[in-house]
């Protein structure tokens, strides 16, 4: 499986959907998902033109950052434990899962002490599934505004991961909402800085997420083939 055209391949796609609303691609970022992937693939993929990787677990992207480096940003797209928030502010150039105010709290502290300003993503559960990480609906604008005042933390959007369905559009109505609620803080500036990101879409379903404003696209399987 050919990395280069798979890249080539979802970067076409994601310019399509971008232009079908009138958006400029160059506003959508891919973030390849590197969970489970070997050092090899990865480094494929860099070479390819990746400009993003996405990891879901500290300690194995703790491994793949010794022996790659950091040639291009790595994010956090996982559940953060707070006993992982050290080596995580080391690691990670951004945090999509933002999902608590005592994961945020760890946060500022660790990125204080590491005298290092961290970008993050405060996760919202949108759906309101039991089983998914994020902060629920009716307290995400509290969340929102605690975060955005730590002073080790630059909040800088939201992140939402809908329930899984095979049809792209079960999702369209959760991207909308997201995409809603972030224009809900700009507007009534709860934040310091306007949020600018929309972590939001998969492989299966990324173009109805640029569709309803995403920023950022969470990509894996398409990109590096079916996991083992």
């Amino acid at each position: 499986m050919s990395i280069v055209r798979n890249l080539e391949e979802i970067r076409d796609r994601v310019a399509r959907a971008a232009r079908k609303v009138g958006r400029n691609p160059d506003s959508v970022r891919i973030v390849a998902v590197s969970k489970t992937v070997p050092i090899s693939r990865i480094e494929e993929a860099i070479a390819a033109g990746v400009r993003v990787l996405g990891e879901n677990r500290v300690q194995e992207a703790r491994e793949k950052v010794r022996v790659i480096g950091k040639k291009i940003p790595w994010h956090l797209i996982g559940h953060l434990q707070t006993n992982k928030v050290h080596p995580a502010v080391s690691l990670f150039d951004m945090v999509h899962s933002v999902d608590s105010l005592r994961v945020a709290t760890a946060l500022n502290r660790e990125a204080g002490k590491q005298e290092k300003l961290l970008p993050v993503l405060v996760q919202v559960n949108i759906s309101g599934e039991a089983r998914k990480s994020g902060v629920a609906v009716d307290r995400a604008l509290e969340l929102i505004e605690q975060v955005a005042g730590m002073t080790s933390l630059q909040l800088q959007g939201l992140m939402t991961i809908p329930p899984y369905a095979a049809d792209p559009e079960a999702g369209r109505s959760i991207y909308r909402r997201l995409r809603e609620l972030r224009d809900h803080v700009n507007a009534e500036g709860l934040s310091r800085t306007p949020l600018r990101h929309l972590s939001m879409g998969m492989s299966h379903d990324f173009e109805v997420a640029v569709e309803e404003g995403a920023t950022m696209v969470r990509v894996g399987t398409l990109l590096f083939g079916e996991r083992r």
